[in-house]
C-alpha cells in the first residue's frame, strides 16, 4: 500500500467585469484582429476594486470544498499560489484560511509565477504522503491587472484575473491505475531573471512595481522546457504520451498550447484551452482550466490528465493525475 494525495472536487472564480478585446482597444493602442492572431485570446476578466486574490481563492475554495463533499474543517494544509498577494505578509492563504474556518492547520503562500500552482501540487503532495496533513486545498489566484503597465500593449493583452482550488485528500492506494497525483518534476532556472519580471519590490524599489516581458524568448524556452518536463512525468509514471486522456497547460498563448501539443504527439481535441475566454491568469490558469474540464463534463473519473506550467524566473513543471 502506498500513501496517495487523490483530487476529490475543484473549483474557479471571476471577476464580474468581462473585458472584450474591442473594449480593451478602447484604452490601448492594439485591436481585436492582433490579439486573437498573436495569442488566441478573445476576453478575459478584470477585478474591481472590491475584488482582490484572497476573495477570488476564496470563492473558488468554497466551490471546490463543495464539489468535494468535505467539510472546511477537516482541511489542514492550504497553498496559495500567488504573484499578487494581499498584502507583502501574512500569507493571502491565512485570510482563505480564516473565512472558511478552519484555523489552527498549516497555511502558506507559493511564488512561482505562472508555475505557482504546479508547485504547489507538488509540496502538497510531498506533505500528504509523508503523513504531515490529511486533506489539502491549493490554490492558484491572481489579480495580474494590478500589475501590469496599461501603456505596454505586447503585455496588458495577454492576462486576466482569476482563480481556481483543488481539494487534496491522502488515501491508500495499492494499485497502479488507482486514482491520485501519479508522478510530478519541477524546475526553476534563474539565469533567465529578466525575459519575464516585476520592475519592483520591497527590497528594491519599495514599490510593487510593473510586468516586463521579452516575449519571442519567453516563447521559445516555454515549448522546449514544457516538452522536456512532460517526458519526464511520463517517464516517471511509466505511461506514454498516447495514454494521456487531457493535457491541461497553462493558459499563455494559444500557439503555445499547440507548440506543445505537437511536440507531445497529443491532437488538439485532447488539450483543455481556456486562453481564448480568460487569457492568461498566471498561478490560476491551469486549475481554472481543469474545473472547466471537469465541469463541462470533458475530463471524467478515471481519466489520465497531465497538468502543466512555465512562469517567469524561469520555473516550470508537470504533474500527472488520474482523475
Amino acid at each position: 500500500m502506498t500513501r496517495r494525495s487523490v483530487l476529490l472536487g475543484t473549483g474557479s472564480a471571476l471577476p464580474r467585469r468581462a473585458v472584450s478585446n474591442a473594449e480593451l482597444s478602447e484604452r490601448v493602442d492594439t485591436s481585436d484582429e492582433w490579439i486573437v492572431e498573436r495569442t488566441g485570446i478573445h476576453n478575459r476578466y478584470i477585478a474591481d476594486a472590491d475584488e482582490t486574490t484572497s476573495t477570488l481563492a476564496i470563492e473558488a475554495s468554497r466551490k471546490a470544498i463543495l464539489t468535494a463533499g468535505v467539510e472546511a474543517s477537516s482541511i489542514d494544509l492550504i497553498i496559495l499560489a500567488t504573484a499578487t498577494p494581499d498584502q507583502t505578509f501574512p500569507a493571502t492563504a491565512t485570510l482563505v484560511q480564516d473565512a472558511l474556518g478552519c484555523n489552527g492547520g498549516i497555511a502558506f503562500d507559493v511564488a512561482a509565477v505562472c508555475s505557482g500552482f504546479l508547485y504547489a501540487v507538488g509540496v502538497a503532495d510531498s506533505m500528504l504522503r509523508s503523513g504531515m496533513a490529511s486533506r489539502a486545498l491549493v490554490i492558484g489566484a491572481e489579480t495580474f491587472s494590478r500589475i501590469l503597465d496599461w501603456e505596454d500593449r505586447a503585455t496588458c493583452v495577454l492576462f486576466g484575473d482569476g482563480a481556481g482550488a483543488v481539494v487534496l485528500d491522502a488515501q491508500q492506494a495499492d494499485v497502479a491505475g488507482s486514482r491520485g497525483i501519479l508522478a510530478s518534476r519541477l524546475h526553476a532556472d534563474g539565469a533567465h531573471n529578466q525575459l519575464l519580471y516585476v520592475d519592483g519590490g520591497p527590497s528594491t524599489t519599495g514599490s510593487v512595481g510593473k510586468l516586463r516581458m521579452k516575449g519571442r524568448e519567453v516563447f521559445r524556452h516555454a515549448v522546449t522546457n514544457l516538452a522536456e518536463v512532460l517526458g519526464e512525468v511520463l517517464a516517471e509514471a511509466g505511461y506514454s504520451s498516447e495514454d494521456i486522456d487531457w493535457l491541461v497547460p497553462h493558459q499563455a498563448n494559444a500557439r503555445i498550447l499547440d507548440a506543445t501539443a505537437r511536440k507531445l504527439g497529443l491532437p488538439v481535441e485532447k488539450v483543455i484551452m481556456t486562453v481564448g475566454d480568460h487569457a492568461n491568469t498566471s498561478a490560476a490558469s491551469v486549475p481554472l482550466a481543469l474545473d472547466v474540464g471537469i465541469r463541462d463534463g470533458r475530463i471524467k473519473s478515471g481519466d489520465l490528465v497531465m497538468l502543466e506550467a512555465m512562469g517567469g524566473g524561469f520555473t516550470w513543471g508537470a504533474s500527472l493525475v488520474r482523475i
